[in-house]
């Protein structure tokens, strides 16, 4: 028996609705099986769909899973600042101190609520270099160094491509990075192009049914890691990439370092309010 749901649609990284990455927020997830999620989650067929529950470890706000069209994931950066944009709008939770504590699968996740929208702490992060050319080789552009296997909850392969015109005209081959990933049980391919002070994302998950995301958190997230690690910023370090143009939208993330750890922020607006019969 389906029961009406709070609901709600945020576009994410945007202040404008319909130019960011939206994301579903089932406000009142508790009930449903995993089934059900997954099948709500194919149906809305946005890059993920998020069911808010009551937190089990101290300390939580809100928990919550976050789905794919096909898959359950750990964590994601978008899902995780447009389900506290709803989570705080529809007053389930309230910041203390402009923080809020998300549970996920992946542990407890850091957000700081601002004037200048949400941002969350990367929980952690580890990051493999790819000796295998195969790892490129679905990249029509020029790349920069070796990529690496970036594990922020989901596992993302990051690549630097030599120059942003390269990056904006790229042309890939979906299958061959599909056939890649997707047997190591990745996310997908976020690569990225810096001149001076202007940044430049992608991501692709074509596996996922993805072929390009429109703004991406958690592939942000792996990006800045991929930078630290590079040398390419360091502590104290701040930057806004963009992202989403090539598929008719306009996204901004904030990127900032301190020390060792990561935030990725940006500002949301909600386009749906409603019940979703489930």
């Amino acid at each position: 028996m389906s029961h009406a749901r709070r609901f709600a649609q945020v576009d994410v990284f945007t202040t404008v609705p319909l130019m960011g990455n939206p994301v579903a927020v089932v406000l009142d997830g508790e009930g449903l099986t995993t089934e059900q999620m997954q099948a709500m989650a194919a149906w809305t067929n946005l890059s993920e769909t998020t069911f808010v529950l009551p937190p089990t470890q101290a300390g939580a706000d809100y928990r919550v899973r976050i789905f794919t069209p096909r898959a359950e994931l750990p964590f994601a950066g978008h899902p995780t600042l447009g389900t506290a944009h709803a989570v705080i709008e529809a007053g389930l939770a309230k910041p203390r101190s402009s923080k809020l504590v998300q549970e996920c699968a992946v542990g407890l996740v850091d957000l700081t609520v601002g004037e200048g929208g949400l941002s969350f702490r990367l929980p952690r992060y580890a990051l493999t270099e790819l000796s295998d050319p195969e790892a490129t080789a679905w990249i029509n552009a020029p790349v920069k160094d070796a990529a690496q296997a970036v594990d922020v909850g989901p596992v993302w392969l990051i690549a630097e491509v030599d120059g942003i015109a390269a990056l904006e005209n790229l042309a890939y081959d979906q299958a061959r990075l599909a056939a890649y990933y997707v047997p190591q049980g990745w996310t997908g391919a976020t690569l990225y192009a810096a001149e001076g002070e202007r940044v430049v994302v992608r991501s692709f998950a074509p596996g996922d049914g993805i072929p390009e995301d429109p703004v991406c958190g958690s592939g942000n997230g792996a990006a800045a890691a991929f930078r630290l690690a590079a040398g390419q910023c360091r502590d104290g370090d701040s930057y806004r990439a963009s992202q989403g143009r090539q598929v008719g939208r306009d996204g901004w993330i904030d990127v900032r370092f301190e020390g060792s750890d990561i935030h990725i922020g940006g500002q949301c607006v909600t386009v749906i309010n409603g019940t979703a019969k489930i």
